[in-house]
């Protein structure tokens, strides 16, 4: 009786917020115990089903470094984390923690990954403010416990009637949403942050930087498990060295300040007014193929801003911009036809994506596809051995999109199997698609696809596999 009303009691106060005890050493247990946060820069579950971010790579690259598995526990509020920490209920935190004074004196902190500037934005058309001096007695709001409410207090010293709100149920990116929808003034961000939400808010704008530039690192307890801090010193030093980091970084990063914003508001438009007649044609066509349709549809709009009856100096026609040889090859007898010309270019697609080598993995695969789409197979695989000529890696997309323009240069396709190539055009066509996917991905749903005995017959052996 007693067991039993023991465990009613402990029950008891894990619904009233129980703390669970220190993890034990990692060694000991064969687990990284890891505190993060979900967001898109950190920590989150992509079109695919699997989990990403640059904080989650980053991570399991260390897990697979020092050879434990990882236990992630997502933190239902940001102030949550440096608690968890504190109280030795993870190993460390991996939730793009910025390194300040405060901070130093109660932690410790891994080699700093990146840097990034707090800033502070507002919604175009409004009043730019050129201090905080214009700020006051506006509706400004961070998030708790981040170094964005640290600096605001520093910044109260000489602003002493500034104020603002500390909100601890909502992440930065939802106030980025809410002051785009004109719900408050200002918002206080990370550079990065802003960077991955201008794309989705391109009416939000930079009013200023506030402070120096800061830096982001995994944040440890000063009494934690000294073993696994010491392996995270060695791990940043190794791929800071062998460009690891910053291919990570690019994978995330990269495709993002391509596009105007003139470019990504005429996209927005165009996926409430155009795409939706077609929405159903890209649907078919990921069942046909297993491709999302908002890649698809993120290749058509790069392609012929979805107009079916686009076409180019050089015959290239229709939504999806087939050639005659593209269009015959897929069995395409009106390049002008919206569905045919959108199901071939899906099955053009696909084509391209398992001509590619199985060592090539996700989601380069992906963007070596759309850049083959563009420039021919012939042309990248002459761009992947100029990489492995320069001692970059020829399988990973960010070291490609530096070869890939170099193949407009003599001095380098005239050693080329397949010659010249305007090869700075896929990897802009490619970065557009990424960012316009990206877009898609947050406003548009998924589709449940399926797919008949008849396309699985058509499909090659690893891709039957996996519709099985």
């Amino acid at each position: 009786m007693r067991v039993f009303i023991t465990l009613i009691f402990c029950a008891g106060l894990a619904a009233c917020g129980w703390e669970s005890p220190p993890v034990p050493p990692a060694r000991e247990s064969g687990e990284l115990v890891v505190v993060t946060r979900n967001g898109p820069t950190t920590y989150y579950e992509d079109a695919q089903g699997n989990y990403a971010g640059l904080e989650h790579d980053l991570v399991m690259l260390f897990a697979k470094e020092v050879g434990l598995k990882v236990r992630f526990v997502v933190a239902d509020q940001y102030n949550e984390i440096i608690p968890k920490v504190l109280k030795r209920q993870a190993h460390f935190a991996a939730a793009g923690i910025t390194i300040t004074e405060d901070r130093k004196r109660r932690m410790l902190f891994s080699t700093a990954y990146q840097t990034v500037q707090q800033q502070l934005v507002y919604k175009s058309g409004q009043a730019k403010p050129n201090s905080f001096k214009d700020v006051i007695g506006k509706k400004l709001k961070v998030v708790a416990g981040t170094s964005y409410a640290e600096r605001l207090i520093q910044v109260k010293r000489k602003y002493p009637t500034l104020t603002w709100e500390e909100v601890d149920n909502q992440q930065t990116e939802d106030l980025l949403a809410s002051l785009a929808d004109g719900e408050i003034d200002y918002v206080i961000t990370d550079s990065n942050i802003f960077q991955l939400s201008h794309i989705f808010y391109p009416e939000l704008e930079v009013a200023f930087d506030v402070g120096r530039p800061e830096y982001l690192a995994w944040a440890f307890p000063k009494d934690g498990d000294a073993w696994v801090y010491k392996k995270s010193i060695e791990f940043f030093a190794k791929i800071q060295s062998d460009g690891t980091l910053k291919r990570l970084q690019d994978r995330y990063y990269g495709h993002l300040e391509r596009l105007q914003q003139a470019d990504v508001i005429g996209f927005l438009s165009k996926m409430n007014t155009v795409l939706p007649k077609y929405r159903a044609m890209f649907q078919e066509a990921q069942d046909l193929t297993g491709i999302d349709w908002r890649l698809l549809a993120a290749l058509g709009y790069q392609e012929s801003k979805w107009d079916p009856l686009a076409t180019s100096p050089t015959n290239v026609r229709g939504l999806m911009m087939l050639t005659e040889d593209t269009a015959d090859a897929m069995g395409v007898t009106d390049r002008l036809d919206p569905k045919q010309s959108i199901l071939a270019g899906a099955k053009y697609l696909l084509s391209q994506q398992e001509s590619l080598p199985p060592r090539i993995a996700e989601p380069d695969r992906t963007w070596f596809a759309l850049a083959t789409y563009n420039v021919g197979y012939g042309h990248l695989e002459d761009a992947r051995v100029l990489a492995q000529r320069q001692g970059l890696n020829p399988n990973a997309w960010p070291d490609l999109k530096k070869t890939l323009p170099l193949l407009s240069k003599a001095e380098f396709h005239i050693s080329a199997k397949h010659g010249y190539a305007r090869g700075g055009e896929p990897v802009i066509f490619t970065e557009n698609i990424r960012t316009y996917y990206e877009i898609l991905l947050k406003f548009a749903k998924p589709h449940r696809s399926f797919f008949t005995p008849q396309v699985r017959e058509n499909q090659s052996p690893k891709r039957k596999q996996l519709a099985s």
